[in-house]
């Protein structure tokens, strides 16, 4: 073991003093970093705090400019919003857009999976190109096809459909969910599906029971990303539906009328609206953290 001689005491004494400052601006700097973060964190919050807050006050005091922040709190605006007041219903758009979003989701994973897999592990020959032809379908705009699908849906007879919007967002997020789950499935050992394959293993028991468990953040992280873009999506449900197939989204765009903004009302609706979105998201929130730093952002 080595000791500290006397005479080498001297020659520690100053580098420990000049360690100790610089310690002292490492935790500085990290402390201002970790104040900035939460700065920043709060203000891209501030939206959807102002959005709920502004949801639990009376259409006079949410109307008032500026806002009034002591203003007396309310539910008449969620009251009004689940139609207690003789208005309509939201459980039709909202059973609309959770049968879309969770059923186009459902055949994207399906359809993208075994696209992935032989883009990555058994790749075919040109993949690369494969994989550009995937990203160059997104780069239509969406508008650009609204009228070729709007006459298409027409002649067949599927306006105002719930499964058309299935259709359309299956095929809306089908690009990007292969682009993601390639880069996730790349991750995959190639020595495990080789040794499944030896103790006779088919393609399907492969893909359900060897690289979905392995790639089951990155499914998920992909699941969660196509749920929210079905959700949200607005052009299409608005253009090709009307009452039956009617989504949330443009359920919510009913609270801009001739009469008026009903911005208390909206608050609410954009609330109840956001809130499955933002269940998905805290439920599978390690499994989207974990599957993006794996694959999608490597």
């Amino acid at each position: 073991m080595t000791t500290l001689t006397t005479t080498d005491a001297p020659k520690a004494a100053p580098a420990a003093r000049r360690a100790a400052p610089v310690e002292r601006r490492a935790r500085r700097r990290s402390a201002s970093l970790g104040l900035l973060a939460w700065v920043v964190g709060i203000a891209f919050c501030l939206p959807a705090i102002w959005m709920l807050l502004t949801s639990f006050h009376a259409e006079p005091d949410a109307a008032t400019n500026p806002p009034s922040l002591t203003a007396p709190l309310t539910l008449d605006s969620y009251r009004a919003f689940f139609g207690t007041g003789g208005g309509a219903s939201p459980w039709p758009p909202l059973i609309n857009s959770l049968t879309s979003s969770v059923f186009s989701t459902l055949f994207v994973l399906v359809l993208a999976l075994p696209a992935a897999y032989a883009l990555s592990i058994k790749r075919v020959e040109k993949w690369t190109d494969v994989m550009f032809f995937f990203l160059s379908t997104k780069m239509l705009p969406v508008v650009a096809g609204l009228l070729p699908v709007y006459l298409f849906a027409k002649n067949i007879g599927m306006l105002d459909n719930v499964w058309l919007l299935v259709i359309l967002y299956t095929s809306m997020n089908l690009p990007i969910a292969v682009w993601m789950m390639q880069s996730f499935l790349a991750d995959v050992p190639v020595s495990i599906i080789e040794g499944a394959q030896v103790d006779g293993a088919r393609l399907p028991t492969v893909l359900t029971r060897v690289v979905a468990p392995i790639a089951a953040p990155g499914i998920a992280a992909t699941a969660l990303i196509c749920f929210i873009f079905s959700w949200n999506e607005l052009l299409f449900a608005r253009v090709l539906t009307g009452v039956t197939a009617q989504t949330a989204p443009v359920f919510l765009t009913g609270f801009v009328t001739s009469q008026g903004l009903f911005l208390a009302q909206l608050c609410a609706a954009s609330v109840v609206v956001s809130v499955p979105v933002l269940a998905a998201g805290f439920a599978a929130q390690d499994k989207l953290v974990q599957g993006l730093s794996l694959g999608a952002v490597k």
